[in-house]
């Protein structure tokens, strides 16, 4: 898999017979990020946010990953939606959320997400990421630990080096860059190089950060993911009381490859484990 699939999700193929949906309302019904029932936008920092709500309950936050967009969670919202008020967000920059700006950062994604609750009237929330949506879950609980109930994260990293991802694909995104720097500039290059940037040069999340997060937190990696499995165990020992799952026979796509198992673990994980 090269990197800009692995790294941008929006090129995910998504295979239709690893994406049969639950039978429920909400899964027949629902065309997820583009559902004009389900769907509003919202002013945060300058831009349109896009989110999508679906179910009642506790509120629970998804966030995407790079490139990707609310449909990324198409195993997981039927799943979540029958019991909690399932807030998903696409991220700025990508999905329905524009922004033509020239910078992009983790820290603005997460300042996005605090003001878009806010906004919804939401105190605090669980959180679920993947990929760069997990480092926005840790800068959430970073930045706004208020915002956060717990926290449950996959495939994020804490720098973007080669010794937290793969380092093949770490190289082979830094040509894929230099090779979009080459090409005639249209919109869709820059935007394109502009989410490869990101995570080519971010996040910078600090050892000390990781220890100001109060939130329980579950900390999730596949096997054979693109970010490290030590890498992931670094995160989980990082943050104070955290749990760790690396997942069997998995990439960084542990929320597909098993997602029967990792929708159960992660809502006993939201609602019945030790309470720290």
């Amino acid at each position: 898999m090269n990197f800009l699939k692995t790294l941008s999700l929006a090129l995910f193929t998504l295979l239709a017979s690893d994406f049969v949906m639950a039978q429920s309302d909400v899964s027949v019904t629902a065309h997820f990020g583009n559902n004009a029932a389900a769907g509003s936008y919202i002013t945060v920092n300058g831009i349109k946010l896009y989110y999508e709500i679906y179910g009642e309950g506790e509120p629970l936050l998804l966030i995407h990953g790079n490139g990707g967009a609310i449909d990324n969670f198409i195993n997981q919202i039927p799943y979540f939606a029958t019991k909690y008020k399932v807030i998903a967000v696409d991220s700025r920059a990508q999905g329905k959320s524009v922004d033509t700006g020239d910078s992009l950062s983790f820290e603005m994604m997460a300042d996005d997400f605090s003001l878009l609750l806010d906004k919804l009237k939401v105190k605090s929330c669980y959180v679920l990421g993947w990929s760069d949506g997990g480092i926005n879950g840790l800068l959430l609980a970073i930045r706004h630990p208020e915002k956060v109930k717990k926290l449950a994260i996959t495939g994020a990293n804490l720098w973007p080096d080669s010794t937290a991802i793969v380092p093949a694909e770490y190289l082979g995104g830094k040509r894929y860059y230099d090779t979009l720097g080459k090409m005639p500039q249209t919109p869709e290059i820059i935007h394109t190089r502009k989410l490869v940037k990101l995570d080519l040069f971010e996040p910078h999340i600090t050892l000390e950060q990781l220890k100001e997060i109060k939130c329980p937190t579950l900390v999730i990696g596949g096997d054979h993911d693109i970010i490290l499995p030590r890498h992931t165990l670094f995160i989980a020992e990082s943050i104070p009381g955290a749990y760790l799952w690396i997942v069997p026979n998995s990439n960084h796509s542990t929320l597909i490859d098993h997602k029967e198992k990792f929708n159960a673990l992660v809502d006993e994980f939201f609602g019945n484990w030790l309470k720290r």
